[in-house]
């Protein structure tokens, strides 16, 4: 039995002595990201679509209000085919916006993955970079407070030099 501790030890001992000198580096994801000007640059195209999907959107709802308005004001002079026939242009109407809004909501998804693409593809291959030339076992993201505690000796805060390497 103490012969098999002792082996155990001999064995494991190499193991705790490698993991001791192990070093990482840990960053802020989202501040390194934002500090970037690729991300501002992806900023400034994603607000000018979404003012051009606003804008369209507004116009549809303008068209529809002023549909609707001629609709309630006509509506008793309105025999009732014609009458079934104004509802259910308005009742399309809203229909083509419902739909409307919902492409919107799925090419501006679509849209922000593909500008910020570069942003996220460059910080990783910075990430990849500074790993190597470290000699950083691995690298964490500290954002919302997944990393509560590290330990200096071996953990290495790296924000500010991607912020400074990546601007």
């Amino acid at each position: 039995m103490k012969k098999l501790s002792l082996l155990i030890l001999l064995v494991a001992l190499p193991l705790m002595v490698s993991a001791q000198t192990l070093k990482f580096g840990y960053f802020r994801y989202n501040e390194v990201l934002k500090s970037m000007k690729e991300y501002a640059i992806a900023q400034q195209e994603m607000a000018a679509l979404r003012a051009k999907y606003d804008a369209e959107t507004k116009r549809s709802e303008n068209d529809f209000h002023a549909k609707y308005e001629d609709f309630l004001e006509g509506q008793r002079n309105f025999a009732p085919s014609i009458l079934k026939k104004r509802q259910a242009e308005l009742q399309e109407m809203i229909d083509k916006n419902v739909a409307f809004k919902k492409e919107t909501q799925r090419l501006l998804e679509q849209a922000e993955k593909e500008a910020f693409a570069p942003a996220h593809r460059r910080l990783q291959t910075e990430l990849e970079q500074m790993g190597r030339e470290s000699g950083y076992a691995f690298i964490l993201n500290a954002d919302n407070n997944t990393l509560p505690y590290v330990n200096n000796a071996v953990g290495e805060d790296i924000t500010e030099a991607l912020k400074t390497v990546l601007k």
